[in-house]
C-alpha cells in the first residue's frame, strides 16, 4: 500500500429506551339519578286557654295580685263600689287554664341520589 490512505468504517450501535401510552381498557361510568318518596313526621304542640269566671263578691282591702296555681293563671277583677266610703270588692277571678295539645303531622318529601354503576371491558388487540 503505497501511501493510500485506507478508512475502515466504524459501526456502533445505540439503544434508546422510550415509552408510549397504550389503552389496555374500555371504562364506562354510567349515572342514574332516582328518588325516592318518604315520609317526615313532627309533633307540634299547642296551647290554648280557656276562661273561667269564677264570682267572688267579697270585699278587699287592696288590689289581689295576678297569680299562678299550677297551670291557671289567676287574675282578679275588681270595681270600686261607693258606699259611704269608698271599698274594693273582689268581683270574680278569671282563671285562664292552659291546656296542651299534641298533634302528629306527616309531611311526604321527595330525596334524590345518584347511582354510579362503572363497566370495565379489555381492549381487543384491533382496538389498540
Amino acid at each position: 500500500m503505497s501511501g493510500q490512505v485506507e478508512h475502515i468504517p466504524v459501526v456502533e450501535e445505540a439503544a434508546r429506551l422510550e415509552t408510549r401510552r397504550r389503552d389496555l381498557e374500555r371504562v364506562t361510568v354510567r349515572a342514574h339519578p332516582t328518588s325516592d318518596q318518604v315520609t317526615l313526621s313532627k309533633a307540634l304542640v299547642r296551647e290554648r286557654v280557656e276562661v273561667e269566671r269564677v264570682p267572688i263578691g267579697r270585699e278587699v282591702a287592696a288590689m289581689p295580685d295576678i297569680r299562678e296555681e299550677g297551670d291557671t293563671i289567676v287574675v282578679p277583677v275588681v270595681e270600686e263600689r261607693l258606699v259611704v266610703e269608698k271599698r274594693l270588692f273582689l268581683v270574680e277571678e278569671l282563671r285562664l287554664v292552659r291546656r296542651r295539645e299534641t298533634e302528629e303531622v306527616a309531611v311526604p318529601v321527595t330525596l334524590r341520589r345518584t347511582e354510579i354503576t362503572i363497566e370495565r371491558a379489555p381492549l381487543t388487540p384491533e382496538e389498540d
